[in-house]
């Protein structure tokens, strides 16, 4: 999809976008379209009509060119309008996010889990983009990638919206370096490291991705560089009923679908621990928080496309189902592998 090459005629307020709406085209079965726009407005939102009768008389809806709406302004399809929508009233968490870097373009933070990282559904005000942008006073602020809500680790934004193309470009190209760590089950039968590639759709309305036929979109490069013995505190997830030991897994994403590493690794057999969809899906209440997803993305790695400098910035966070050492770096010249547990603790 075209990125909207001009700004909004409403500015960013309290941390929120304005809402886009464009006028349809009436139905051919319908009995007249609406005479004005806020009669159109009144008859999809009935129930802030009051509101919207004063966002109109007090100025605060817009046609795309700028233009004030009236309670006169007549109804024409394929109009665009802005306005602002009033945000839910919405319980705090009790996570934050840890800032690890900020420069005139760039603000890099570490991401808890359980934490929104767009607003959406019931997590508009405590989405990671709005508290953000409240806290820090950088209304343009805009995300390079998303990360899952039950996920956490490092989410890079920039911070002006002259820059934003252009890191935004590197996703479509793939020179955004991304690894992740999750704990999982141990299969002796596995053998690792592996390649997964597999076909992802996610639909709409639908809250699992399911991987189908086709082309493979998807590709993940899985290892393991870490195995303790089971902890007894530790659930054992569907399907690892009888796994004695967990593992720490490395995971490099070379596409970025939806749920795509959750799905590769329960498409190995070793679902990663506190997953509540795959493989089968569960009730979770929303404020329930104490089994948290085991995945980290655990760093992000660019060439920078104004300076050419190499980035990299790495999360402070660590899986607490983990029971063994925590992996410094790797043997790929960012480091040195973890040692296996002999007896479960670090």
């Amino acid at each position: 999809m075209p990125r909207r090459r001009t700004p909004p005629p409403l500015p960013v307020r309290d941390g929120l976008n304005p809402t886009r709406l464009r006028l349809p085209v009436p139905a051919a079965d319908a009995e007249a379209a609406p005479a004005t726009v806020l009669a159109y407005l009144v008859g999809r939102f009935p129930d802030d009509e009051p509101r919207l009768r004063e966002k109109v008389a007090t100025g605060e809806v817009l046609l795309d060119d700028g233009t004030p709406v009236d309670a006169a302004t007549p109804y024409r399809p394929h109009d665009t309008v802005w306005l602002y929508r009033d945000p839910p009233v919405e319980p705090e968490l009790p996570f934050r996010a840890e800032v690890l870097h900020r420069d005139d373009d760039l603000l890099v933070v570490d991401k808890p889990h359980f934490v929104a990282t767009l607003p959406r559904g019931a997590y508009v005000a405590r989405s990671l983009l709005v508290q953000l942008r409240r806290e820090l006073d950088l209304p343009e602020l805009s995300p390079i990638h998303r990360l899952d809500r039950v996920t956490a680790g490092v989410v890079v934004f920039t911070v002006r919206r002259e820059v934003r193309g252009a890191y935004q470009q590197l996703l479509d190209t793939r020179g955004l370096e991304k690894e992740y760590l999750a704990v999982a089950p141990v299969r002796p039968d596995l053998e690792l490291p592996v390649v997964v590639r597999s076909r992802i759709v996610k639909e709409r309305g639908v809250l699992r991705a399911a991987e189908v036929p086709g082309t493979p979109n998807a590709e993940s490069r899985v290892s393991l560089v870490g195995t303790c013995p089971w902890p007894g505190a530790v659930p054992r997830p569907p399907g690892a009923a009888t796994a004695t030991d967990l593992g720490l897994y490395r995971l490099e994403p070379r596409t970025g679908r939806t749920h795509q590493l959750r799905l590769h690794l329960a498409r190995l057999g070793v679902p990663i621990l506190g997953d509540p969809f795959y493989p089968v899906l569960r009730d979770v209440a929303e404020d329930d928080w104490s089994d948290p997803l085991q995945l980290l993305a655990r760093f992000v790695a660019f060439t920078d496309p104004y300076t050419g400098e190499r980035r990299r910035f790495e999360s402070r966070r660590r899986l607490d189902a983990w029971p063994g050492p925590w992996p410094r770096s790797w043997p790929d010249g960012s480091g040195s592998a973890v040692a296996e547990c002999e007896d479960g603790t670090p």
